[in-house]
Parts: structure tokens; sequence; C-alpha cells
């Protein structure tokens, strides 16, 4: 009954071929039509979706709590992360204030945005959230500086600031050198901005650093806006017009580096957007080499312009088709599926290589055009459909798996099997017959692939035994297989919005790597942070009562007595900026004070800054723009501090009723859910720690989310879906070779190369750190669909030539060679891709199938002469 039904069914084929040479040119005007459609209904309708959550089932719990997150908290999705740093806290302020008042002027683009540290509870309550001690200490050093700060707040000027050095000079000469304030740290920073500027180098002074006594660290010269800007997604870069315009503002604000400030992008609209940029780059680069390599591949193994063409037309109106399949089934494409095309034109390609080498063959042996095509669809139509049925099976293998992302791959490449099989049995004998072969004289040389098959027949026991020790040796390294299961990690380093990440790292709270949980009402909240604060796991917690201060009684007395001695200097009315010969009289002034023989420890310093002055001031002529150059350096960023410390010095006793509603709304939902966050004590790119922090997190609170449990849960689910797949990928072909083959020996022929492929794959992974990940885990199931291929052709060919001798000298090892040559060229063009993920999917690819190629040119044919078959000489037993 088999027997019938495959004579039926290359006999169908042959018909086809037969209906489609007798009508070439409208199959060819038919196909382009409906190329060209397709293209119009993909320039209006494709698009890409960047989110890597996505790409797993939404029906798993932890992708159900983040949803539930989500919804109570939408400000928290789609979002723009500014970073601003500056060389000072003071720059990084005053460039964050400047940016935000900028942004708020078109709430049409970029929607709310949100400043925390720069909002008026916290310019008014600072104070009250530094420890007893800290405050203390700046109170006492707030008070020492008093009478000089009144001096400058009331002149902000050059004239001001050289006018209090020399009251602070002449005080300390009247105390035998013992300067009233901490005198050295100001003239070394004065002359150090002076220094700078003559070298042509940026500088600034921190008046931030001088008031609170020590340079800042890098997390007080960091700021942040969080604004959540209106996306359009009806493009393919949703964000691209809101990153634009607010690089644009920054660029007119002069906020650059030349300034001593960067503004960098972050947060998940931006990394969704550089992500599609890296993606497109990537897979526009790999597909574009792909079809080069592809190329000159088959230039190479066809030897023939016109079947290079015509298996280039049918390549190209393939993917077409199968590219307009993939949005008309999802409406998008993800960051997997799009290495649908790559996959298509490697395995297209190799069913019109092995389909116009068989019309080839018959043309060379005299046969006419009509009887090579039907020479072609007859010997090799039956082998392409079982090629194109494995690997379809190891396609839609992952369609009942929870990796969404790879079960929409594995529908569109599969389905692009069917099609690629299609259009070679269409397209490809239309071509030729409007331009068809000539014979070519034969000539005795040897092919390359089939003297490999040869080495293979020759030494058949040594090649079978070194397998067999290769294969045990490999599979020692089994266990040792690592998985990387951090999305971050697919995604490219280079990018502004990912190296931005990596620098938040540093710091626990700014980190992305924090686990979020959604209580009830911010008493349960409360509650579930006194009992996660006990862990070693965890660093820290935050709650919104986190921003009620504490001991503010104490503070209050303290900031009380501030008051008393600053309030009335820093409420005097300020004197008008002098002119540049005010400015240039007062600094002749203050040099003449500095060269004056000077005792105690500030000696050193006002000779540096004297040499300073010299270095960048010429006694005879004082350069107005020069003046006016240092005056921007040394005060620009008094006013906004003082600003600061005149309003914090009002700070009034705060409750929970009290903390505004911006960032109410970020810490309770509109129905009374609270939002906690949970830090680590660890460094989360461990994994072990990884996994230590999660699982004694969730053991007090199991529905807890964050960038931690998705790692966590996305290895976890993409790891049984990979063996889900493989065990339905082998099971599904094993099943469809047994049926069809009927023969044992030939199905575990096709099967042994691909089982040692697979095992040294794991085996190079280990050895040169390619770890599997969340893109290239797809390597193995697929090696089981793609590599089956050759091994049909060669077993399919031994029967019908009675012999694997014989089926050495047919077109089928060279065309096993090539289309796999370029496969390998069409994957490995992947892995120069810049975005982590296609390369590592490339590398991975490449590796299993150049193994799987050397296993079928090398191990096949022994295990062929080991294991000869019952020669049966009957073309329809196959």
């Amino acid at each position: 009954m088999l027997d019938a039904a495959a004579k039926a069914y290359r006999r169908f084929l042959v018909r086809w071929v037969d209906y489609v040479r007798r009508f070439a040119l409208l199959v060819i005007f038919a196909s382009t039509a409906a190329s060209v459609g397709s293209v119009y209904y993909l320039s209006n309708n494709i698009s890409i979706n960047t989110k890597t959550t996505d790409m797993l089932s939404s029906e798993l719990q932890f992708r159900k709590d983040s949803a539930e997150l989500n919804a109570a908290f939408p400000q928290f999705s789609d979002n723009i992360l500014v970073v601003i740093e500056g060389e000072t806290p003071d720059l990084a302020d005053d460039a964050t204030l400047m940016l935000a008042a900028r942004l708020r002027q078109y709430p049409e683009l970029f929607g709310g945005v949100y400043d925390i540290a720069g909002d008026h509870f916290f310019r008014r309550n600072g104070l009250l959230f530094l420890n007893e001690n800290d405050l203390n200490e700046l109170s006492d050093r707030l008070a020492e500086a008093q009478p000089f700060l009144g001096k400058l707040w009331q002149d902000m000027s050059l004239r001001g600031l050289f006018k209090m050095l020399e009251l602070v000079i002449d005080e300390t000469g009247k105390k035998d050198g013992k300067a009233p304030i901490e005198i050295s740290a100001l003239l070394n920073s004065i002359a150090d901005v002076a220094e700078k500027q003559a070298a042509g180098k940026f500088s600034s002074l921190s008046w931030h650093d001088l008031m609170r006594g020590k340079t800042g660290a890098k997390k007080d010269k960091r700021r942040f806006l969080m604004i959540q800007p209106a996306l359009d997604f009806s493009t393919l870069q949703p964000a691209i017009k809101a990153m634009k315009a607010l690089r644009g503002h920054a660029r007119e604000l002069s906020l650059d580096k030349q300034r001593g400030v960067s503004v960098r992008l972050t947060g998940s609209a931006a990394l969704g957007h550089e992500e599609m940029m890296s993606v497109q780059e990537g897979m526009g680069m790999a597909a574009l080499l792909s079809l080069f390599l592809v190329g000159g591949l088959l230039i190479i193994g066809l030897r023939s312009v016109r079947l290079l063409i015509a298996i280039f037309a049918t390549l190209i109106m393939g993917l077409i088709w199968n590219a307009a399949f993939a949005i008309a089934a999802f409406g998008q494409l993800n960051l997997l599926s799009v290495a649908f095309a790559v996959l298509f034109i490697g395995l297209s390609d190799e069913f019109g290589v092995h389909l116009a080498l068989r019309y080839k063959e018959g043309i060379d042996n005299n046969e006419s055009h009509a009887a090579a095509l039907r020479h072609a669809a007859d010997g090799g139509g039956d082998a392409l459909t079982l090629c194109a049925v494995s690997a379809a099976i190891a396609f839609y293998s992952f369609l009942p798996t929870d990796y969404i992302g790879l079960a929409e791959l594995g529908l569109i490449a599969g389905t692009g099997m069917f099609i690629a099989l299609f259009a070679n049995m269409t397209i490809l004998p239309a071509v030729l017959t409007l331009s068809p072969l000539s014979a070519e004289p034969k000539t005795d040389e040897r092919e390359l692939s089939a003297s490999a098959e040869w080495f293979g027949y020759s030494h058949a026991k040594s090649i079978a035994w070194a397998a067999l020790v290769l294969g045990l040796a490999a599979a020692v390294f089994l266990p040792k297989a690592g998985f990387d299961s951090d999305p971050l990690n697919l995604k490219d380093p280079k990018s502004e919005s990912v190296s931005t990440l990596f620098d938040l790292m540093d710091d626990s709270r700014t980190s992305p790597y924090s686990i979020t949980v959604l209580a009830n009402n911010l008493d349960q909240a409360e509650e579930l942070a006194g009992r996660l604060d006990v862990l070693g796991e965890v660093d820290s917690t935050e709650t919104l009562a986190d921003y009620v201060p504490v001991d503010q009684d104490k503070k209050l007395e303290i900031i009380g007595a501030m008051a008393l001695f600053l309030a009335p200097s820093l409420s005097a009315e300020g004197k008008t900026p002098p002119p540049a010969k005010g400015r240039a009289e007062a600094l002749a002034s203050l040099r003449a004070k500095l060269r004056l023989p000077a005792t105690g420890d500030h000696a050193a310093s006002a000779r540096r800054l004297e040499a300073a002055f010299s270095g960048l001031i010429k006694e005879s002529s004082v350069d107005g723009d020069v003046l006016n150059e240092l005056e921007a350096r040394l005060l620009s960023g008094l006013p906004g501090r003082l600003r600061v410390l005149r309003e914090s010095l009002t700070a009034e006793p705060v409750t929970i009723k009290d903390i505004p509603a911006t960032l109410r709304d970020h810490h309770i939902a509109a129905d009374g859910r609270a939002r906690l966050k949970v830090y680590p004590k660890e460094n989360l790119q461990n994994k072990e720690a990884l996994y230590r922090f999660v699982n004694a997190v969730r053991s007090i609170a199991p529905h807890s989310t964050g960038m931690p449990v998705v790692i966590l849960e996305a290895g976890n689910t993409v790891v049984a879906a990979f063996w889900q797949a493989a065990l339905l990928a082998v099971s599904g072909i094993s099943l469809m070779l047994l049926v069809v083959l009927r023969s044992f020996r030939d199905s575990l022929l096709v099967f042994a190369p691909l089982l040692l492929a697979s095992l040294l794959t794991v085996a190079i992974s280990v050895l040169f750190n390619i770890p599997f990940n969340l893109a290239n885990i797809i390597a193995l199931p697929l090696l089981f669909g793609l590599g089956v291929a050759s091994g049909i052709h060669l077993v399919i060919r031994e029967r019908e030539e009675a012999g694997s001798a014989a089926a050495l000298m047919t077109s089928t090892p060279r065309a096993v060679l090539f289309s796999a040559l370029t496969t390998i060229g069409s994957f490995g063009s992947m892995a120069l891709s810049g975005h982590p993920g296609t390369s590592s999917m490339g590398v991975l690819l490449t590796i299993t199938i150049t193994l799987s190629l050397l296993s079928t040119l090398f191990v096949l044919p022994a295990l062929m002469v080991i294991w000869p078959p019952v020669i049966k000489n009957n073309k329809g037993n196959t």
C-alpha cells in the first residue's frame, strides 16, 4: 500500500512539473504577482515585538504575576529612564532640573516627567533623610561658614567669591594661621578649576562637596528622570520620535561631555527601540551576507549561472511568501522569529540544489529538457518531500511548548519548509524552462564530497570506531552543559540603553535585579518588608512608609538651630553683578593677598592658587571672556545649592499623608494595593546567588515578580520546552522515517550521524564556553530536523543505485556537500551579527550543521559499509 502511495506521489510530482513546464510563462507571471502583492502587504503590516518576556506563554504563573503588577502600576511600562551624570553633583542636579523643565513643555510627546529628587517635597525635607550624625556634622560646617556664605549669597559673582576668600585669609592671619573654615580644600578646588581652564579642559567647582566636606560618591553625581512618552506603535520604532526629541533638547541645553554632563537613555521603551535597531541591522546584514555566501557557493557547486538564477528567483519569491505568511499568522515577528529568513534561505536553497543537480544530471546524460525535469521530480521529489516534512516536524515540535517566541518561529519556519518545497517544484522548473541547460561533457574529476565519502567507504571500521570513541568522550560533557537564562545577555552591550543599565548595577538600589511584591495594602507591605529584611539574601526593602523620615524630632531641632544662624544670611537681597572691571579688580586684590607670606595649613594651597591664576591670566591684560568662563566654572553651581539649603531650613514634620501624590502613586495603586521593592545583598549576575535570592524571597512572598524571577522561571520554562521539543522532534522524525523508509537499518543510519553531531555540539559548547541561551537553544532540536536531510538523500540514493558505492558516483554527494555548505554559510552570517542573541544562534547553528555535514560525509558511508542493505533493485522500494 505504501509502495503504491509512493509511486502515486512521484507520478503526481512528475505531472505537476510537466504542467509547470507547459505553462511556464503563466507560472512566472502568477508567482511574480503573488510576490508583489505580498511585498505590498508586508510594507503596510510588518512589525517586530522586542519584549523578551513576551516570548513566553502569558499563562505561566510568573507572567500572570508580572501582568498583574503592570496593570496595577502602568506607569512603569513603556517608559524611558533618563540617566543624567555630571562631573559634580551640582552639574547633575542643575542639568536634571533644566532638562525636566524643558521636557514638561511638551506633554503631548513626553507625557509625565517624574523627578523624585527634584520634587519640592525632597527639596524641603531633604535634611530629614540624613542620619543624625551626618546632619550634626553638616550643621557644624555651615555654622563655621555662615559669615562667608552670607557674603556669597549677596554677591554670587567672582567679586563676591574673591572678597569672601580675602575675608577668610584676613581672619586666618588674625588667628595665627588658624583658618575659621576649611580653606585649603576650597583654595585647592578653585586652583584645580583654573588649571584645567588654562589647559583647555572642562572642570567645575562643586559647592555640594564643599558644604559636605567630602567628594560626592558616584550616586551623588547621578540623577534620574522617568518619562512615559507617547509611543507610535504603527511604526517599527515606536519610541524613535520621543528619543530623538529628547536628545535634541539635551543638545540645545548644552548637556554634553564638553560641559561635564552626560545624558543617557535606558528603560523599557529605550531598550526596545535599540533592541529593534540591533536586530534589524543584525538580521539585515545576516540576510544580505547569507545571500552573498549562498550565491558564491552555488556558483562553485552548480557551475551554471542559469541554475543559480533559477534557484535565486525561487528563493527570493519563496522568502517573500514566507514573510507574508508570518505576518498574516501572528501580526508581528519576535526576537526569535526574525531568524526565519536566514533559516528559509539555507533550507530552500538546499532543496533547489538537489533538484537542480538532478536536472543537470539528466541533461548531462543527454536527456531532453522535459525528460530531465521529469527525472529530477521523479528521482528527487520524494526525498525533498521527506526533508521538508522532517524539517517541519523539527520546527513544529516547539508549538506545544510554553516558549511562545520559539513556537511562533516553529510555525513560520515549519510552514516555510512547505512553501520552499512548493516554490522549488514550481518556480524552479518554470525558470529553467525559459532558460534550459545544455549538456556538458563528463569528466573523471572526483568531487570533494565523493572523495570524502569514498574515504569513509574505504576506511569504514576505523572511522566507525573513531566516531564511537568521540561520541563517548563527548557524552562526558553532557552534565556540564550550561544555560544562560538572563535576557540582558541577549542584548547588544554596546547600545546606550544596555550599557547604561549595566552601569546602574553598581548600586543595588538602581540595579534592574530587584524583586517587586504586590501587597494587598500598605500595612501588609510593611509586614512583609519586616520579614524580608531579616533574610540573609536581602540587602534592604522599600515601601511608601520608608519615605517618612525617622527620628524627626531630633533632626527638626538641629534644622531649627541651623535656620536661626543661616536664614538671616540667606534672605538678604543680592548685589548687582559687577562689570568686567569690578571682577578684574577683585581678582587683582585677591592675588595680592595670596602673594603675601602665609603660615598654616593653607599656605601651600594659596601658593598653588596664585600659580594657577598666573597660568590663566596675564597681569597686563585681563581677558573678559576668560573671567566670564572662570565665573561660570566656579559659581554656576552655587545658586542652586544655596536655594536648596534655604528651602531645606523650612522642613516640617512629615507624615505619610504629606508624601506627594506623584510619589504615592508609584507605591500605592488605585485600588489600594501596595508595591514593595526588595533589593539583593549579592551580585545577581552570579546564577547561584540569583537562585538563592529568588527562592528566599518567594518563600515569604510566592507571587513576587521582577527580573530575577523572570530569569529563573524563563530558564526553567525554556529548558523544559527544549526537552519537550527535542523529544517530539526525534520521535516524530523517527516515526516518519520508519513508516516511509520501512527499514530500521536505514532509519538508524540517518540518525546516527546526528546523534554524534549533537554530542559533539554540547562538548564544544562546554569546552569553548558557549552556553546555551534563550535564543540558541533551538540548535539541537533543529539539528535533527535540518541534518536529517543529508542522510535521507544518501540513503534513498543508495536504494536507487543498488548500493552505497554506486550512490557515491551520482550528483547526490555534491548536492549534499554544497547544500550543507550553503546552509552553513547562511547560519554563519548570523554569527557575524552585532546582536548577541542572533549571533549566538548563528554560532551554535553553524557548529551543529558543520558537525552534521562532517558526520554525514565520513561516518554515514562507513556505517553503510559495515551494515550493508538487503539489495532490492526496485526503484519503488523507498
